[in-house]
């Protein structure tokens, strides 16, 4: 069920009655470029024009906010609205809702309206909804997304989206756009050309756009120089944030453009941009995690290029400051325990430790909103258990799948004096409770918190994209794979989340042990040289010594273990279905990826606590 009132007979609704409705609202006066705003708006006065009995007034108003309310997906071709919100049981507007009416209504008002925001709103609608298409209204949808300024704070609230969605139009039109395509592409090179240290990401974020949609290849060389001379003036300024995004993107254009010398210029200057916070920054916890991500960003440059740039030299130089670093961090740690919660106000406990908070304290809350799993105390409690419950120690068990297959067997405890987890009885108890942990975690902190913070921050895919960036565990180029994972979930899309996550936990794992030295390859009787599985790889004595025994137990015990979730088996054999996809452990796979990534990058942003 919708939030829209079935709308009456819309007949007598006429342009003019739309000019008298404009004329109370003078549209220019509106943001341009904030279609939330611009509802808000038309919602307020839908509300007055019903109190004031003018029934007429009422119905433009509420459809033009519930035109204007949609979220807009740019690059979905089928789907290009969708709600701004779906709360028990009812939902915001999306275009099935319009009648026949409305839509003959939008169409005969379309041209009298100036406002290019919601004027491309109307025409894209139309487009969208009206069969046979017209495609007058796709180009004048284009045209006004075109229109918008290119500058950084309109591109913050929505200007991203506006011509991207351009983008996507000519792109479905082909030659029906005509050069429009083209112009697009002039307009933003201009920008770019043109922007100075005062816009910020601006120019960052155009040349994603372009790079998004394979644009401007001819010109790859002169966006990398642009890109270039941005991230040295943040650099020359001590803006080091700003000069390793601007140093990274210009190393992939230049290296788009085959031009592998400056790719790896650029790739050593984005590296050295982390050397130099790791070492002006206060914490050496949080530097060795810079450090340790410098190397990567080295190890990433070919070895063809390698001793053009002495990047051999720097590496030891690295690892020389890694582990001074890391000697030194152990000064600095300090036990960090949260009180214990009460079961019957654990929800109450977790909305309340996000909620009215700027993003960053209210994610690092989010972060920490159960306390993390500890294998000594679980093995305890499990012991426990065991030693409390005559059934299990006397007989076996077997687990199925919802088709009847028996995918694990958990056997008698035959348990040992000393309750090692030798016994497979103690391992599977383990495992038992800790699923019961998960779905505590999950319907009690997580699943409250998380609707805490989509009602009070909007946040975008970059985000995420730049969380796991500054991530030191995640490997260099696997950025925007985590980040989109993270962003999927958190707007409540674990079904993409998880089958993003799961194969790019295995890359991490690989990726980490193979730095250290650790071979993770087996060969076949036919002398073929493969990669093992993320199960395997948990089983290597080295993954305990590179990873924590809590983390280690983690992966294996929600990715691997037949009587745990085994997502990772799950995913990979296409065994989930759409329910299980979105369960409480493809919830939590999530929420244990964003926690591991966000630690660091909390760390970075604040100093540790006296």
């Amino acid at each position: 069920m919708n939030s829209m009132d079935s709308t009456d007979n819309n007949q007598n609704i006429t342009v003019q009655d739309f000019s008298e409705c404009v004329n109370k609202i003078p549209l220019e006066g509106l943001i341009a470029t904030d279609y939330p705003l611009m509802a808000e708006h038309f919602h307020k006065e839908s509300v007055k024009s019903n109190k004031e009995n003018k029934i007429i007034h009422e119905k433009i108003f509420r459809l033009l906010y519930e035109a204007a309310g949609m979220m807009l997906t740019p690059g979905s071709i089928n789907e290009p609205f969708q709600p701004f919100f779906i709360m028990q049981g009812r939902r915001s507007a999306i275009p099935d809702d319009f009648t026949e009416q409305d839509i003959t209504f939008f169409s005969e008002i379309v041209d009298q309206i100036t406002n290019p925001i919601l004027k491309a709103r109307i025409a894209d609608l139309l487009w969208h909804l009206q069969r046979p298409r017209n495609i007058r209204f796709a180009l004048t949808a284009i045209d006004c997304y075109r229109s918008i300024p290119l500058e950084r704070a309109g591109w913050i609230s929505g200007n991203d989206k506006c011509w991207e969605r351009a983008i996507s139009l000519c792109r479905m039109l082909k030659e029906g756009a005509g050069d429009r395509l083209a112009q697009i592409e002039t307009s933003i090179l201009q920008r770019i050309n043109t922007a100075v240290m005062d816009d910020g990401f601006l120019a960052l974020w155009l040349a994603d756009l372009l790079k998004r949609y394979q644009l401007a290849h001819k010109q790859q060389d002169l966006i990398a120089e642009k890109l270039q001379s941005l991230a040295e003036n943040f650099d020359g300024a001590n803006d080091l944030r700003r000069s390793q995004d601007y140093f990274r993107a210009a190393a992939e254009w230049y290296k788009a453009a085959q031009n592998q010398e400056k790719y790896a210029a650029m790739t050593v200057a984005y590296a050295e941009a982390w050397m130099k916070e790791a070492e002006q920054h206060e914490s050496q916890l949080v530097a060795s995690g810079f450090f340790e991500k410098a190397i990567q960003i080295l190890r990433s440059i070919p070895r063809q290029q390698r001793h053009a740039h002495n990047v051999d030299g720097l590496i030891t130089k690295l690892l020389k400051k890694l582990r001074e670093s890391g000697e030194k961090s152990l000064d600095e740690m300090k036990k960090i325990q949260s009180p214990k919660i009460d079961i019957t106000e654990i929800v109450n406990q977790a909305r309340s430790s996000v909620a009215g908070k700027d993003f960053a304290d209210a994610f690092f809350a989010f972060a920490g909103i159960y306390g993390e799993v500890k294998v000594s105390e679980l093995k305890e409690s499990s012991t426990k258990l065991l030693q409390q419950s005559i059934a299990r120690q006397l007989f076996g068990s077997v687990q199925l799948s919802k088709d009847g297959r028996v995918t694990a067997k958990r056997p008698a405890s035959g348990f040992t004096a000393d309750g090692s987890q030798e016994d497979p009885a103690l391992w599977a108890q383990m495992l038992d409770t800790y699923k019961l942990h998960i779905g505590i975690t999950v319907q009690g902190c997580i699943i409250p918190a998380h609707e805490v913070l989509l009602l009070e921050h909007r946040l975008s895919e970059h985000t995420f994209v730049d969380l796991a960036r500054r991530s030191p565990i995640v490997p260099h180029g696997r950025e925007s794979l985590f980040g989109k994972a993270l962003f999927a979930g958190y707007e409540c899309d674990f079904t993409t989340s998880l089958h993003l996550l799961v194969p790019q936990i295995e890359h991490m794992v690989r990726y980490h042990l193979k730095q250290a030295g650790v071979k993770t390859t087996n060969l076949d009787k036919e002398g073929i040289e493969n990669e093992i599985g993320l199960s395997s790889l948990m089983d290597i004595p080295e993954t305990l010594q590179l990873f924590d025994e809590d983390l280690v137990f983690e992966l294996k015990a929600l990715f691997c273990d037949p009587l745990g979730p085994n997502l990772r088996n799950e995913v990979a054999h296409g065994l989930l279905d759409d329910r299980d996809s979105q369960s409480i452990y493809a919830i939590y796979a999530w929420w244990f990826t964003f926690r591991f990534l966000f630690t660091t990058f909390w760390n970075g942003l604040r100093q540790p606590p006296e």
